[in-house]
């Protein structure tokens, strides 16, 4: 049996609590004595597993001291799912710069996170070389910023913040109460009642120029209440005028974008020519224009009537602009 897999399989019983006798361990392993000890080193000094010898019961246990500790976070046989929160959950951590939005929480959730992924696959190094999480479209973010919104939506605390919002240029003051944070498509925002406007409102918190934390108690929403306003309609937009659209791919681009998700109420099907009919909802089409555009020519816009003439528009107007520039 190859070393790595004699340490996961050591590894795992002990986690599952278990005593290891030694002659019991020795006749399972087929293995001398002195292989065994080399496997319990490797253990403690590379894989950073609190495991001893216990003289009175003639067995290898975990450290409870070290367990109790929090100084050693038993694993869990993973599920491929899991594994792939795991690796995510790695990459956003490793996109945060020391120093900054955790401190020094970073570093030893990191090294845990590298620990349940060194599965006896290899290193923590070779795993990251070998399974890629690209980010793209990811703008830059101050970490002050993220950590004044990430206290106060967990203090429950107003905040004030300067904000260029990217629709006029216009640097505005605004205090608002932060309902949650929303990593969407490689970004972060703030879901958040401005008291400015009395109303429900999205900020990118890359667009956040200062923020500072209030002693005053933040107002609260219902979730119902968010998710009905900034959930329903199409992506990152917010709104509670939802009305329906019906996209249509050809045959050939429908291959990918049946197996994609565009929202969650969405409804699909395929027509007897092959075409792929994708009914979803929307409240704010701007970012619908934006996908929809990716996908020309291998989409219409079968209705509504608005929502086409804007994306034909769109076309007109970049046709324009490219036929001026040569």
């Amino acid at each position: 049996m190859p070393q790595a897999d004699r340490l996961l399989k050591i590894k795992n019983r002990l986690d599952a609590g278990q005593l290891l006798g030694k002659q019991a361990l020795l006749d399972e392993l087929e293995v001398s004595f002195a292989t065994l000890k080399r496997d319990m080193a490797c253990l403690r000094n590379e894989w950073q597993v609190p495991v001893r010898f216990d003289r009175e019961r003639n067995g290898w246990r975990l450290d409870g001291a070290a367990v109790a500790a929090g100084n050693y976070a038993l694993d869990l046989k993973l599920r491929e799912d899991e594994i792939r929160a795991l690796l995510v959950m790695q990459h956003l951590l490793s996109r945060l710069e020391p120093g900054g939005l955790l401190g020094t929480q970073i570093g030893p959730l990191q090294r845990r996170l590298a620990r349940l992924l060194d599965k006896g696959l290899g290193t923590p190094a070779d795993v990251a070389r070998r399974i890629r999480v690209l980010a793209l479209g990811a703008r830059r973010l101050e970490l002050p910023h993220f950590q004044a919104a990430a206290q106060a939506v967990l203090r429950r605390r107003r905040l004030r913040i300067v904000y260029r919002a990217r629709s006029h240029g216009r640097v505005e003051e605004r205090e608002v109460s932060p309902q949650r944070l929303v990593h969407y498509r490689e970004n972060w925002h703030l879901d958040a009642w401005c008291h400015r406007h009395e109303g429900l409102r999205i900020f990118s918190l890359d667009a956040v120029e200062h923020a500072q934390v209030l002693d005053s108690a933040a107002v609260e929403m219902h979730d119902a209440d968010l998710d009905d306003q900034l959930a329903r309609g199409y992506g990152i937009f917010a709104g509670s005028q939802v009305q329906m659209a019906r996209l249509r791919f050809t045959p050939e681009r429908a291959r990918w974008v049946s197996a994609e998700r565009w929202h969650p109420d969405q409804r699909g099907r395929f027509d007897p020519q092959g075409h792929w009919l994708l009914d979803l909802p929307f409240a704010d089409m701007r970012e619908l224009v934006m996908d929809i555009l990716r996908h020309v020519p291998e989409v219409e816009v079968q209705w509504p009537q608005e929502l086409a003439d804007e994306v034909r528009r769109r076309l007109q107007e970049g046709l324009q602009r490219m036929q001026g520039a040569g």
